[in-house]
């Protein structure tokens, strides 16, 4: 089957579930999006039935807080084809708490894209139902929402995990963040396909472009790409000591590719969010930050590409389904899940 999809049908399909008229929702331009998720969550436990509101909480210390991931499996908590109404509402206000406006767009471009996944699918209909569908997307609330006290919450299906932890009204964690898609491309025609990630891979190939013969050296680390990310399901990241290109080494029209990746990564989170991770990342300077690229340089060709600073790692791959089917990925060094990172 090849995966780079050429119909108009299948890519009405993965649109069905954006925003109407282009429109997504507006930022509210919140300092305190910690306080905004206690809300939100808070109301969400006081619409569920008993039964549901037992299935999403669980003690911040349960070790199912760690337990995440981005493929297609069995998972805790609430799923959203269970909610209807004023409790679909409330969860949909959750989730969107987490996130810009251009994020939550993000999600639910990526949970379009089970639809096509739904329809290519082998095996029996029921069976393919229920595992590729753009509402098999779980929520689950750890220790009691409050403007006191740690609690947190997480967002998941596949090809998504988004994991917030939260103290005194301030988010304190918002990592691991991954996004994926698969199909990465579906081209319907002029003007009509869709690359919900297509921006990552985008600039870092045009870095990878841009390099002089010096240059490539340092930044294309090997022609073979890895087959996946690393540290996927893993309570912490996988860090290694950072290779590639220094930003210091780079032009100023690189610099401001490197600039505009990174920022493409976090435009999905909300403001908080954003100015913590920009500040961990200017205390430590831009000088050392670095990319490195795995694999071959063209569309459609199997690649890798890691970002890291001394305060994040960003690991991204495209190799699967002739290398139509991406994963990418934040991390925070310092650890994730408010936790301290491994030694």
């Amino acid at each position: 089957m090849k995966w780079l999809i050429k119909t108009a049908t299948l890519f009405l399909l993965a649109m069905a579930f954006l925003p109407i008229n282009g429109n997504t929702f507006a930022d509210d331009g919140s300092e305190r999006p910690g306080v905004n998720m206690a809300v939100a969550a808070t109301k969400l436990a006081e619409i569920l039935p008993a039964e549901l509101k037992q299935k999403m909480m669980f003690s911040y210390d349960d070790p199912e807080r760690l337990n995440w991931h981005f493929i297609p499996r069995d998972r805790n908590g609430i799923v959203l084809w269970d909610l209807s109404g004023e409790s679909r509402k409330a969860a949909d206000e959750l989730v969107k708490s987490g996130l810009s406006a251009a994020g939550y767009a993000k999600t639910l471009q990526v949970r379009s894209l089970e639809e096509v996944l739904y329809l290519f699918e082998e095996g029996e209909e029921e069976y393919r139902r229920n595992r590729r569908h753009p509402h098999k997307y779980h929520i689950e609330i750890f220790g009691t929402p409050g403007p006191t006290g740690k609690w947190g919450w997480r967002f998941e299906g596949h090809h998504l995990s988004l994991n917030f932890m939260i103290k005194d009204g301030v988010i304190v964690s918002s990592t691991p963040e991954f996004f994926g898609a698969n199909p990465g491309l579906i081209d319907g025609g002029p003007k009509r396909s869709l690359r919900v990630l297509g921006k990552r891979e985008d600039l870092a190939r045009d870095i990878l472009k841009s390099c002089t013969e010096a240059q490539q050296k340092q930044m294309w680390i090997a022609k073979v790409a890895p087959d996946d990310i690393r540290g996927a399901g893993e309570a912490q990241p996988v860090v290694t000591e950072a290779v590639g290109l220094r930003y210091a080494e780079m032009s100023p029209e690189q610099q401001k590719l490197l600039r505009e990746l990174i920022a493409e990564y976090v435009s999905a989170m909300p403001v908080q969010v954003v100015r913590d991770r920009m500040k961990a990342i200017e205390k430590s300077g831009m000088d050392d930050v670095r990319i490195g690229w795995w694999g071959e340089s063209e569309r459609n060709q199997r690649h890798h590409y890691v970002v890291q600073g001394e305060s994040f790692i960003i690991e991204y791959n495209n190799t699967q389904n002739e290398a139509n089917h991406v994963h990418a990925m934040w991390r925070n060094i310092g650890g994730d899940f408010d936790l301290p990172a491994k030694k």
